[in-house]
């Protein structure tokens, strides 16, 4: 990793010191901080990390560095679920997809050659000249998963999930209240949204339903098998 960092240090001199000479020393410092973390990292906070190493600069310079830093293909630039852009390092002729915890914000990369040697096949059978791809899955890390309590209020689910309804609490007006909608305890249902506030929408046996938070708290859920 060291030897392509210095290549890629080398290619830098070359290309930005003819085309972007001024501030050159500054762009080479935000080079050498980003190559160094080899993460997904936002504008933000990598000039938190230049700031730390003494080395304070613009939030608005290091965002168009990092925009020409993509550009010539030293940086990549993804929108993950929640839209804030992240720079990650982009290794040439290398490719690789992206995991992402929707409870930390982690991202873990991954290849799979037979999923790379499927899409292949896709999109030939499709009469499809593929130039690129990504792909991105979103759930929960074994992390969290390990953190996380099994049966929890259907509050705390996260978009996507399939949960079992184990309970509700609230006496029998709740209960009453959502057999009326049509749910009861044992119900498979899949979570299409939970932003944190307002209403959640879930689905059961392909019906749609929004229930308020208050309510929500009281459904007491569990992943389902």
């Amino acid at each position: 990793m060291q030897r392509i960092h210095s290549q890629e240090k080398e290619q830098f001199k070359k290309l930005f010191s003819r085309e972007y000479p001024e501030n050159f020393e500054e762009r080479f410092k935000v080079l050498e901080v980003f190559l160094a973390t080899e993460k997904h990292l936002t504008c933000e906070e990598l000039c938190q990390i230049l700031a730390a190493r003494g080395e304070p600069l613009a939030p608005e310079f290091v965002r168009e560095t990092l925009k020409l830093l993509s550009r010539f293909g030293f940086a990549r630039q993804s929108r993950f679920d929640n839209g804030e852009v992240r720079y990650e390092h982009h290794h040439l002729g290398q490719h690789h997809d992206h995991m992402i915890c929707t409870k930390c914000g982690k991202i873990i990369e991954f290849k799979e050659e037979r999923l790379e040697e499927a899409q292949i096949r896709v999109a030939a059978a499709h009469g499809f000249h593929m130039l690129q791809h990504r792909m991105e899955i979103y759930g929960i890390c074994a992390e969290c998963m390990r953190e996380r309590r099994r049966r929890m209020p259907l509050t705390l689910a996260k978009s996507g999930e399939a949960l079992l309804i184990r309970d509700i609490s609230g006496g029998a007006a709740s209960r009453l209240r959502l057999m009326t909608m049509g749910l009861r305890e044992g119900d498979r249902i899949e979570v299409i949204s939970n932003n944190g506030q307002g209403q959640l929408a879930v689905s059961v046996d392909m019906k749609r339903y929004a229930i308020g938070r208050g309510l929500a708290q009281k459904i007491i859920v569990e992943p389902a098998k």
